[in-house]
């Protein structure tokens, strides 16, 4: 499990990124991929999978 901040979020399109916790590492996520609704700011808890362009943040939730 991986701590970060949703940085972006549309709404309208439905993906945004999240910088992860202690680190540069910014990741890609889907709003299939939440179990909650998210906004930019909000602090979270994701694991990663690997998607066509790298990795990717699912099973997002509010920390």
């Amino acid at each position: 499990m991986h701590n970060g901040r949703v940085d972006f979020f549309d709404t309208a399109k439905g993906f945004g990124f999240i910088n992860e916790d202690g680190g540069r590492d910014r990741y890609f996520f889907h709003i299939s991929g939440t179990l909650e609704e998210v906004y930019d700011g909000d602090k979270v808890t994701f694991e990663l999978e690997k998607g066509p362009r790298g990795m990717n943040a699912v099973r997002v939730k509010k920390a």
